[in-house]
């Protein structure tokens, strides 16, 4: 469903993405690995348009990407929940929700689905997203990206300063979305653990490269862990 071939992003004159290739199937979850500072975050930040490719391909579903904007990106499919989650914290959870639906025509509800995958969002859908905890706000972003129905949900580190608990609430409702078969699912992720108990293909990048890669069934015997140990 996604692909992104050969590309290759600069920041001034530091080559920061290398000829890196990713595939994210339909139904499946493509974990990327590594150390900090290696690239993971530029790649999202590339594949969602934010940052500029000097050379490369990015296509979903076959319709090339690379030149166009981000909220170009977002209309044809791409989900993003950036690192830090970024919701709107004056307004309220119902409000950030809603924002989801930016890209859709006037009128367009809000798919319930969204409150049965994070009963809190329901139970706090008018209070301010500043006054959710760090682990409900994790939710409303993840929730907000999904209000627009995407076809390639991108996680950028979503375990980052959460509570255990609302850590395995998330890799529930990950598996499940990946387990209904329509949705792509691209996990930049820290936590070895968490990303392995996911991952059905992974790659694990270095120096803006990509190091390794297989099938997430494997990443024990690959010696992933090893790879990304800090």
């Amino acid at each position: 469903m996604l692909s992104m071939t050969g590309v290759n992003q600069y920041y001034g004159g530091s080559h920061i993405l290398r000829d890196v290739d990713l595939q994210a199937e339909a139904g499946q979850i493509t974990v990327v690995l590594g150390r900090n500072g290696v690239g993971k975050t530029t790649l999202l930040k590339s594949l969602m348009g934010l940052v500029p490719i000097r050379t490369g391909s990015i296509a979903l579903g076959g319709q090339a990407l690379e030149k166009a904007t981000p909220y170009e990106r977002a209309r044809a499919g791409l989900g993003y929940v950036p690192q830090g989650r970024e919701i709107f914290a004056r307004l309220t959870v119902e409000e950030n929700l809603l924002m989801g639906l930016a890209g859709k025509p006037a009128g367009t509800p809000l798919p319930q689905e969204i409150f049965e995958w994070f009963p809190v969002l329901h139970e706090m859908r008018k209070r301010r997203g500043g006054d959710l905890s760090g682990g409900q706000q994790q939710q409303l972003a993840i929730g907000r990206a999904l209000a627009a129905g995407p076809k390639v949900l991108v996680l950028d580190e979503p375990t980052e300063g959460i509570q255990p608990s609302i850590i395995k609430d998330i890799g529930r409702v990950i598996r499940k979305l990946a387990d209904q078969g329509a949705m792509a699912i691209v996990l930049v992720e820290q936590y070895y653990d968490f990303a392995r108990e996911l991952a059905d293909s992974y790659i694990v990048m270095e120096r803006g490269s990509v190091l390794a890669q297989g099938r997430g069934s494997n990443m024990e015997i690959d010696g992933v862990r090893e790879l990304v140990a800090i």
